[in-house]
């Protein structure tokens, strides 16, 4: 039995005190309301609720004229404010059911910044050791030792774990450099694009459709991926070039378009020889298989993502890469071409055999081509 004291006033103290009380609980009900009507989730408002039934009960003790009624009204107030706490924690509970999530909705701003400061850091550490292959559980530990709870621990963990197996599976299709590039730069990702001058690299399966004439998918198929085994490593891993994109038996790459490669025009070139030197020990094995030709050419590009806001890629558009496309057109089986204005960047180190000034399909004017030897080192 809860038992009040027995004057008919309260306490002076009380009395000087209870303002001081009604207006914390009366900011406190606010501040949850604004969280309520931000979030519209059950536990701020039950919250708020429960403020104003405290700040009721004060203020009942120093407006009732009998002290000892007022201690019952106090303590029931306060009860009941209680248990519209527990109440609606209980069913949030059920609802999400993790106490995290249930009481997630009660943070203020600053505090969920915090929070999700701590646990971007805690996935950060656990992605990184999942990639470099070390054991979780060391980790975890600490995050208990720290305060995390086991289930918050769980989760992280879990994440983390997702967080890899998204990363390996989108970042195979849109390569690594252009995977680095979107992880520190986000906005990159977003539709537009600006210029930049670069080295545009064409190159297509000379024969492929009458060689995939009557063969099992399935062989086309090993075939593509054999030559595209040896191609990326060339391009991308040697050379530091970006796939903008396959399409069937063509490929094209683009050099500068990411990085700072001042030599771009001489890594494209270097690159096209050794897909050739490539395509040419591939056919010791498979004499039957189709041979890559290759067009190289420089120039001004526009880099950038393309597409729509579902569905985007990685581009590299202009009239660079039409020529590119083009001089790859006029190439033979095994032979690189190059246009004038990537020879021009590299004419001290490589040497050629002109096949004069070309006309190409769809430009008025004509283009220098040059048919790749070697690089001279």
């Amino acid at each position: 039995m809860l038992r009040g004291p027995a004057p008919s006033e309260a306490p002076t103290l009380l009395r000087i005190l209870a303002p001081v009380a009604i207006g914390l609980y009366v900011f406190a009900a606010a501040r949850y309301l604004s969280v309520w009507a931000r979030r519209r989730r059950p536990l701020p408002l039950a919250v708020a609720t429960a403020f104003i039934l405290l700040a009721e009960a004060v203020l009942t003790i120093i407006v009732a004229r009998s002290w000892h009624a007022s201690w019952w009204e106090w303590h029931a107030l306060m009860a009941v404010a209680f248990l519209i706490v527990l109440l609606t924690a209980r069913a949030e509970y059920r609802h999400e059911g993790s106490i995290t999530a249930a009481f997630g909705g009660l943070y203020m701003e600053r505090t969920l910044e915090r929070i999700d400061r701590r646990q971007a850091d805690s996935l950060s550490v656990l992605v990184s050791a999942i990639r470099a292959g070390e054991p979780l559980a060391p980790i975890v530990q600490r995050f208990l030792a720290e305060g995390t709870s086991a289930e918050e621990a769980a989760s992280l963990e879990r994440a983390a774990h997702e967080l890899v197996r998204v990363d390996n599976l989108f970042g195979s299709y849109v390569g690594p450099q252009l995977a680095a590039r979107l992880h520190e730069e986000p906005e990159f990702g977003e539709l537009g694009g600006r210029e930049g001058d670069v080295t545009a690299l064409f190159a297509d399966l000379a024969g492929f459709t009458a060689f995939s004439e009557g063969k099992a998918a399935s062989a086309v198929i090993e075939m593509l991926n054999r030559y595209w085994e040896g191609v990326v490593p060339v391009v991308v891993e040697a050379e530091g070039g970006v796939i903008e994109r396959f399409a069937g038996d063509a490929v094209m790459a683009v050099f500068n378009a990411l990085d700072d490669q001042p030599d771009h025009a001489l890594r494209g070139a270097r690159a096209a020889l050794a897909m050739q030197a490539f395509t040419q020990a591939t056919a010791k094995e498979h004499p039957d298989w189709p041979r890559f030709r290759i067009g190289v050419n420089t120039g001004t590009a526009v880099i950038g993502t393309v597409g729509a806001t579902d569905q985007r890629s990685f581009a590299a558009i202009g009239d660079t890469t039409n020529v590119a496309a083009r001089v790859q057109g006029l190439a033979a089986p095994g032979e690189v071409l190059i246009a004038g204005a990537t020879y021009e960047r590299i004419r001290d180190r490589v040497r050629v055999e002109p096949h004069g000034s070309v006309p190409l399909k769809g430009r008025v004017e004509t283009v220098e081509v040059y048919e790749l030897r070697e690089i001279i080192s």
